[in-house]
């Protein structure tokens, strides 16, 4: 954040401002539920809790919801990501599904599946089902506001928000995806495997990290 102050969501149902010189909070913003996740751009920050509540705060004013709504998605929230330019934000969900959100402009937003896959020949998939698996991460450009999704199938995707349409996919990683992210120039794309706890306690190896051009 700015000004050198950091922002801490929780399960207690609070973000915390803090100077990080000093050992207690500099502020506390009380929320809806459970803090499962959050991001900030400038002076936005936006949250995802428990109950699929979104939150939107200007931290002009940090310490006031400047904006409480429903989560478009029907499921648990998993990752929460805003636009570069601050007019918004992508939710993700358990249900691979992303949604792209206006705080303003509210006739663009839209939603769509990504880190499926449906029943088709060799993939041992019964007819009329999907695998589904949770958008762990999503991570936007700085410059030129394309972003990417990561989920726990191991796949990640590019994609523009503004034509709707998926620019490139990576393949199978060999693990889910937990954590992404460009670096500031965008040239530099850096990914975390680990277990997830999808399917509770499985042998996995080791969780690593991997940074790409």
């Amino acid at each position: 954040m700015q000004n050198g102050i950091c922002a801490t969501g929780s399960w207690d149902k609070t973000i915390k401002y803090w100077d990080l010189r000093q050992s207690q909070p500099v502020a506390t913003l009380q929320m809806p539920d459970r803090v499962y996740a959050m991001d900030v751009q400038g002076p936005l920050l936006v949250a995802g809790t428990a109950e699929r509540h979104i939150c939107v705060v200007d931290l002009n004013n940090p310490t006031t919801i400047f904006k409480q709504l429903q989560s478009p998605l029907k499921m648990q929230t998993r990752c929460i990501s805003a636009f570069p330019d601050q007019k918004g934000y992508a939710v993700g969900s358990i249900e691979g599904r992303v949604a792209i959100q206006y705080i303003e402009d509210e006739k663009n937003n839209f939603s769509f599946k990504c880190h499926r896959k449906d029943a088709g020949p060799g993939n041992n998939i019964p007819k009329m089902q999907s695998l589904i698996w949770p958008v762990n991460a999503i991570s936007f450009h700085q410059q030129q506001g394309t972003f990417s999704t990561a989920g726990a199938d191991g796949t990640i995707y590019i994609w523009d928000k503004d034509s709707r349409t998926r620019l490139k996919t990576f393949d199978n990683r060999g693990g889910p995806i937990v954590a992404t992210g460009f670096n500031h120039t965008g040239m530099v794309f850096a990914y975390a495997i680990a277990y997830d706890w999808q399917y509770a306690s499985v042998s996995l190896p080791r969780p690593y990290f991997v940074v790409t051009k």
